[in-house]
């Protein structure tokens, strides 16, 4: 009885998430879902994403999912954008309903972008469909070089990876060819940006990547 509960909430949720991947496409926006630890620099990467398309022009949105507090959200409210917050009150990921919910309240015809900031967890995230488009890892030097072996799920299904915090990597035990090795054998021919945290990051092969992406949404 149990399996067949959680089977039809998984295929509740994929249905879900093929519906909102039909409404984005008809409105032309690209949805990315920003997946990492807590502490691995997802909301520091949104506002200097969101700084560098704010500056072309992109009508950017966020979706923050949170265990609790508002803190990450408070954090973007300068960027005078459409900010959703999630509080999962102890879920270790979001669905496709929540997302759904959110979505509802933004003007999609204003936006070319969705970011979504998923709960911090390397696990659970991965395994649910939001109607994202695109999956992108979030990984710090500080955490070590060993989490595409444990969290291989993620990994496999991102379409790009950023590894942040390079800048701190000489006082770490981060070891870069084990890493480059693992995700090669893991997602080959997997885009892969490196962001440093106390530095301004250069974020233009980033912003070049979410531009394709974009193009890839409004071509059908």
């Amino acid at each position: 009885m149990e399996i067949t509960v959680m089977k039809n909430i998984m295929g509740a949720n994929e249905e879900k998430a093929s519906e909102l991947r039909a409404l984005l496409k008809s409105k032309k926006v690209l949805m990315v879902n920003l997946i990492g630890s807590p502490g691995a620099g997802k909301t520091t990467i949104l506002e200097n994403t969101i700084a560098g398309l704010k500056k072309n022009n992109y009508g950017v949105a966020v979706i923050e999912g949170d265990v609790a507090t508002d803190r990450d959200a408070r954090r973007l409210q300068h960027f005078e954008i459409p900010i959703t917050l999630i509080n999962t009150d102890g879920a270790c990921h979001l669905e496709a309903l929540s997302i759904e919910a959110s979505l509802a309240g933004f003007d999609l015809d204003k936006l070319d972008i969705v970011f979504i900031e998923n709960v911090g967890n390397l696990v659970c995230p991965a395994e649910f469909d939001i109607g994202e488009h695109a999956k992108v890892a979030v990984v710090s030097v500080t955490e070590g070089d060993d989490k595409p072996l444990k969290y291989p799920l993620l990994f496999r299904e991102a379409e790009a990876i950023i590894l942040n915090k390079t800048d701190l990597e000489k006082y770490t035990n981060f070891n870069r060819q084990n890493f480059m090795a693992d995700i090669k054998n893991l997602n080959g021919a997997i885009p892969l940006f490196e962001m440093a945290s106390t530095n301004e990051p250069d974020i233009g092969a980033w912003l070049d990547w979410l531009d394709v992406k974009l193009k890839e949404v409004r071509a059908g």
